[in-house]
């Protein structure tokens, strides 16, 4: 599990296990998609060019 303390730092401490992230395409441009590893439901996609923090990617 990923703790988030001291509040305020901005970091994360460890990385989040339960989920996973790939790069997909999303009308023409790619984006990173977070997925739930338990259930397989997409949770997010994010348009910007970074991954998002902490989290694992597929291959």
């Amino acid at each position: 599990m990923a703790v988030n303390k001291p509040v305020g730092d901005n970091a994360r401490k460890g990385a989040v296990r339960k989920r996973t992230q790939r790069k997909t395409a999303v009308m023409g441009k790619t984006a990173w998609t977070k997925r739930d590893k338990t259930s397989g439901e997409f949770m997010a996609v994010k348009k910007s060019a970074k991954k998002f923090k902490g989290v694992r990617r597929e291959k």
